[in-house]
């Protein structure tokens, strides 16, 4: 089968860093499917991987976290899918990723594909929506309710780097399916005109102090202090300003890898809870509830389907070789896309 893979970590201009080789074609069992892949989406992840990790000597590492297919074989023990279905996953990252015409993965964290979007558009969900699902409303829980529902609570979420793959999805959530009164910050016009899009209440610029803006958004537009921080990058930068603008009690979730140390005590004397979000943690060490993740993608699927949410994707890439992954890895690695990055087709 075709795919994408390395031997060496390398800077993402060296044609090496990514290149096109032939796997064997993986054989399905236990509670495994092999899925026929047909687009998939690159996130952050993917080049910290290829950046850090060393593949085994004489083997490729083929990565990729996002991908739609079809299900074209399943193991003995799979009892969920069937040969036929799209399905849409972010996978597992001990394993071979979705860079790749055929993988395997295991069918307690797979959903079924939103059948209102193509394969393109849904590729660009799966790990942000796990991501920005989990943050919502296992770390910070935040009150769900309805999406029917217009009803406002007292919750007020701050999302710092919204305009980006997991922002974008986490903004439609909280506006879909919760009555937080949501800040997002943004610097470019374009990124604010995105995260509006998208159902922020209130925009700030993160490039400016954040702690002034809004304090006149409370001084004059009447909503409370800010009770959820989701951070999405540059928590070392902001770790204070949160711990001033949150209110007693409050909750911080980030995804982030601080580069500087943060001093965790500082939140004490609010007694703020501080959370970190990696969506990998339930198929790692297989956890008990390894089946929420499959709940959740149903979920967000159903609530796309039903108009609530849209499809993130910011740019399609075009078909999945290297020369395509490599210059979707240089966007993301200048930090400077908006949405998500995908591609479709061998």
């Amino acid at each position: 089968m075709k795919a994408i893979g390395y031997t060496q970590s390398l800077p993402i201009n060296n044609v090496a860093s990514l290149m096109d080789i032939e796997l064997p074609q993986p054989v399905a069992s236990g509670r495994d499917l092999l899925v026929k892949v047909s687009a998939i989406a690159v996130n952050p992840v993917d080049y910290k991987v290829r950046q850090n990790a060393v593949p085994t000597e004489g083997e490729y590492k083929v990565l990729g976290w996002d991908a739609v297919g079809e299900v074209v074989a399943v193991g003995s023990d799979v009892s969920k899918f069937a040969l036929g279905d799209l399905v849409y996953y972010a996978g597992d990252i001990t394993r071979s990723g979705s860079n790749a015409e055929y993988q395997l993965v295991d069918e307690r964290i797979v959903g079924n594909k939103p059948k209102s979007l193509s394969d393109a558009e849904a590729a660009a969900l799966p790990l942000t929506a796990i991501t920005a699902w989990e943050m919502l409303f296992e770390h910070l829980t935040i009150k769900q309710q309805a999406p029917t529902s217009s009803d406002k609570s007292n919750e007020v979420l701050l999302v710092v780097g919204a305009a980006g793959g997991v922002g974008s999805i986490l903004v439609q959530l909280a506006k879909a399916v919760t009555g937080a009164t949501i800040i997002a910050t943004a610097s470019r016009e374009s990124s604010k005109d995105w995260v509006k899009k998208l159902g922020a209440d209130y925009v700030v610029d993160h490039s400016k102090p954040l702690q002034a803006q809004i304090d006149e958004l409370i001084a004059n537009e009447g909503i409370g202090q800010v009770t959820h921080v989701a951070s999405l990058n540059s928590t070392g930068s902001y770790f204070d300003t949160y711990i001033d603008l949150l209110v007693p009690f409050g909750k911080i979730a980030i995804i982030d890898d601080p580069t500087m140390p943060l001093d965790i005590m500082k939140i004490k004397p609010k007694s703020l809870s501080f959370h970190i979000e990696f969506m990998f943690a339930r198929s790692m060490f297989n956890a008990a509830d390894i089946q929420e993740q499959s709940h959740l993608l149903n979920r967000v699927a159903e609530l796309i389907d039903l108009g609530y949410i849209q499809t993130t994707i910011g740019k399609n890439m075009g078909t999945i070789n290297a020369e395509n992954l490599r210059a979707a890895h240089q966007v993301l690695e200048s930090g400077k896309s908006i949405g998500k990055l995908v591609l479709k087709g061998f």
